[in-house]
């Protein structure tokens, strides 16, 4: 399974730059994985580490979709017959096999993306996480569940919950393996089939871990995987799917969401950001700041739960930035495929052309840049320096837009109501952070956010780890939730299975309808004071 070109990278080994490419044959062999055609065109993907050339991979067609859709919709029969227990058991063998083959996934992580190898682990570890949680607790989310009846003793009432077929999968380029696959990991156990198309700039990381669930007994054709622009065989994937998984952009997102509404489909979709930061005048400096340091820089800021404005009680903004700075300052820039990088590069031109635009028009504009702002081409051709900006108003694009970089703005408040304001202000509520040694004072903090999660003391990893507790976005950061059980009912379909026995629920033979209604109003009343749901 090794890509013959990678060395040993664990630590110990010696540092290695990104290769020029993976070995030929070991891609072939990985894109067999994919739905298309033997004459496919074919699509050369870089690495951002250093613009190099990676590997050579087939584009599918919309009819190669139609394809996978077939073939996936063919397998998912009996995979659905399966008991559950079945398709949870594949699910921890393929949390094993992560483990077992994590230096190949991070090799893949690191080269396809660009991010250092400890922020590729933790997509190892979210991984593993998730596959562990639903591998576990499938079964109890999906059991059958008694529901009281229209008549106590009579009407037995059980819920169900049946797969919905075929859930379309669109993952973006900056979590390959988490967002790759651990979208899957739920549809697929209960009971669903599943087509993915991962990003072009990420496939062979998505390739590889559909290879793993393989080899953990996932049968064939059951997670079929297609390789295409977005703007196509994503949009094909989606149009044929019974629910679909979006994972990208805000407006991409609308997009999305229109062309679902029209076709009645089930839909989650996680979006856009502009995450916010308040430390409380309480708060412990020393490590709301390593905290912040994580929460605004990790995978060079291109996370979607990514802190990207820094608000400070102003009493303690002074002491925040003398320590935050230098903070920021000593962190390690490389290329390597190794832990001794502690930020990786951006992922590709484009973003990097967004990082620098948002910069300099916030600089032109009066801002202060306290540390960072400049493109590093010395290390490679998209690396840029982890950015402060102090002094951003309204009218910079910087304030509102999503930078989805390493870019942090700072902002000074009074006190707690006026950082909530500020937190609020945004038509963004995927995640946020508040710093206070007050624990009661944050969760009411906390409770006023318009956010899907809230760290109380973490920048994010608190709440994104807790693949019990459900993680998604208010407002313009999506609709749905992964993790926990919104994650996995969402592609179910409820079914209610009602028996009635003895009785039936009409008006009896007989019966005049007054009598009917005056002992049927009767009845209410006692169940009502029996509090009887």
């Amino acid at each position: 399974m090794t890509a013959p070109t990678l060395e040993s990278n664990e630590p110990g080994s010696g540092p290695i730059t990104a290769p020029t490419a993976l070995d030929p044959e070991w891609v072939r062999r990985l894109c067999l994985q994919a739905v298309a055609s033997p004459r496919a065109q074919r699509h050369l993907t870089q690495t951002p580490l250093t613009g190099n050339p990676l590997a050579d991979i087939p584009l599918s067609t919309p009819e190669d979709v139609d394809i996978a859709l077939s073939g996936a919709r063919m397998a998912q029969r009996s995979w659905a017959y399966l008991p559950v227990e079945s398709r949870a058991a594949i699910l921890l063998r393929f949390h094993d096999l992560v483990l077992a083959h994590q230096r190949e996934l991070l090799d893949l992580i690191q080269l396809e993306s660009g991010k250092a190898r400890l922020h590729a682990f933790e997509e190892v570890i979210d991984t593993c996480n998730v596959a562990r949680h639903y591998g576990i607790r499938a079964r109890s989310y999906l059991r059958p569940r008694r529901r009281p009846g229209a008549v106590p003793g009579l009407t037995k009432v059980v819920e169900h919950r049946r797969p919905k077929g075929i859930v379309g999968i669109v993952s973006p380029w900056n979590y390959p393996l988490s967002m790759g696959i651990t979208d899957a990991l739920p549809a697929l156990v209960a009971g669903n089939a599943v087509v993915l198309r991962p990003d072009l700039q990420t496939p062979l990381t998505a390739l590889l871990a559909a290879e793993l669930l393989q080899r953990a007994g996932l049968p064939q054709r059951v997670l079929q995987v297609v390789l295409g622009p977005g703007s196509t065989i994503g949009a094909a994937v989606l149009a044929g799917a019974d629910a679909i998984c979006f994972t990208g952009s805000t407006p991409t997102g609308r997009r999305v969401g229109a062309a679902a509404g029209e076709r009645l489909q089930s839909m989650s979709l996680e979006l856009g950001g502009k995450n916010a930061m308040y430390v409380a005048d309480d708060a412990d400096l020393d490590r709301a700041v390593e905290g912040a340091v994580r929460a605004c820089f990790s995978s060079a800021g291109q996370l979607c739960v990514a802190i990207e404005r820094l608000i400070l009680h102003r009493d303690i903004a002074q002491a925040f930035l003398a320590r935050f700075i230098p903070a920021v300052q000593a962190l390690r820039l490389g290329p390597n495929l190794t832990y001794d990088a502690d930020l990786g590069s951006l992922v590709s031109g484009d973003q990097l052309s967004i990082v620098s635009r948002h910069v300099q028009d916030a600089r032109a504009r009066g801002a202060q840049v306290l540390t960072g702002g400049r493109h590093r081409p010395d290390l490679g051709p998209y690396f840029y320096e982890p950015t402060v900006l102090d002094g951003v108003t309204a009218d910079m694009e910087v304030y509102r837009t999503e930078t989805f970089g390493p870019v942090v703005s700072v902002y000074r408040v009074g006190g707690d109501a006026e950082a909530i304001r500020m937190a609020n202000d945004s038509e963004y509520g995927l995640n946020a952070s508040v710093w206070t040694a007050d624990l009661t004072r944050g969760r009411r903090i906390a409770g006023l956010i318009q956010a899907g999660t809230v760290n109380v003391n973490e920048g994010y990893a608190a709440a994104y780890g807790s693949s019990a507790a459900p993680m998604g976005g208010y407002k313009a950061s999506g609709v749905g939730r992964r993790h926990g059980d919104d994650g996995i009912l969402k592609y179910t379909q409820a079914q209610t299975v009602a028996v009635q026995r003895g009785m039936g629920l009409g008006v009896p033979p007989g019966l005049p309808p007054q009598r009917y209604a005056a002992l049927v109003s009767g009845g209410l009343k006692v169940m009502r004071a029996m509090r009887r749901g």
